[in-house]
């Protein structure tokens, strides 16, 4: 059995294969990397593992995925760790391609499984208004020390700024609208109290495992679910950690409107407190609960009642 490993740079793709350990190298763009898929479909390899590198990697993964090659994308954390533990002090392009494929070996991550197209694309809105409202948020600090020669000017961004997320809004509506699973997930999912458009936006975008896995593997997916830190006799902080962090920050506003609104999450909220949680704490707890209804109703297929919440989750809520 093969392992291939890729190292991924702006320029160039560093690949490894195991056991053979053959190494060579071909440039990051559309043609090489659509020969490189044909080679390795050719070679029907194991599993091929590359690390996440903030966007990078897309273009090899989703060509990869395409045409059915085994095809995993991990934190980069993991395998510097994994090199350490080699004994590989050292860094280098060939080496980390060396040790990714070493790690396909004997990690076997868990494969990749992309969401189509549409979906991609509306992640990729999703980011783009994150990344707007970042920006949106600093003009306005920006707005109130400025001298009234510059006021105009960023007053100008702050409205133009707020046109380009509007118009992410109707973009989205449309992608939204085109397919009957979207339309039928968002009415499921604004159905819950203090959920709305961002947030359904968001997991449709962003989390399309959701109703697909348990309420344990999707609060580890989301990095909402505590963590245990014990070692011998000692018994560490339980923290979450890791997990999507985009869909963490979409959760955070809804959980508090749901505090003050939805009579389950407000009950849960007010119980955490009355015994002594700090309040931090008894937000991201209710985030994780939040997060676990909304697995359910998908899963369910039910929206959000009287019925349901009694019925459905009953074991969950």
């Amino acid at each position: 059995m093969k392992y291939v490993g890729i190292d991924i740079s702006k320029e160039k793709l560093d690949i490894h294969i195991r056991p053979t350990n053959t190494f060579f190298v071909v440039k990051n763009n559309k043609e090489d990397i659509l020969k490189l898929t044909k080679e390795l479909k050719e070679l029907n390899p194991e599993m091929v593992v590359m690390e996440s590198t903030g966007g990078l990697e897309m273009p090899l993964l989703i060509s990869l995925f395409e045409e059915g090659i085994k095809v995993a994308s991990v934190n980069p954390r993991k395998t510097r760790s994994f090199a350490l533990a080699l004994g590989y002090l050292e860094k280098t392009d060939k080496i980390d391609a060396k040790v990714i494929s070493h790690f396909a070996e004997a990690v076997k991550p868990s494969l990749q499984v992309l969401p189509d197209e549409k979906t991609r694309e509306m992640n990729a809105l999703m980011t783009r208004r994150r990344q707007l409202m970042e920006i949106l948020k600093g003009e306005k600090n920006r707005l109130s020390s400025c001298l009234e020669s510059v006021k105009k000017r960023v007053d100008g961004h702050i409205t133009w700024i707020k046109n380009e997320i509007e118009d992410i809004y109707k973009e989205l509506s449309i992608h939204i609208n085109s397919k009957i699973e979207f339309q039928e997930m968002e009415k499921l999912l604004t159905s819950v109290i203090g959920v709305g458009k961002v947030l359904s936006n968001s997991i449709l975008s962003g989390l399309p495992e959701i109703g697909k896995l348990s309420n344990k593997e999707i609060s580890k997916l989301v990095g909402l679910a505590p963590i245990n830190k014990d070692s011998g006799k000692m018994r560490g902080k339980r923290m979450i950690c890791g997990g999507r962090e985009d869909i963490r920050t979409a959760l955070y506003m809804p959980t508090l409107s749901a505090i003050r609104w939805n009579s389950v999450i407000k009950s849960f909220y007010e119980r955490l407190i009355a015994s002594g949680k700090p309040k931090k704490v008894a937000i991201v707890a209710c985030m994780h609960k939040l997060l676990i209804i909304l697995n359910s109703i998908i899963k369910n297929k039910k929206e959000w009642d009287k019925d349901f919440k009694s019925k459905s989750l009953k074991k969950v809520v």
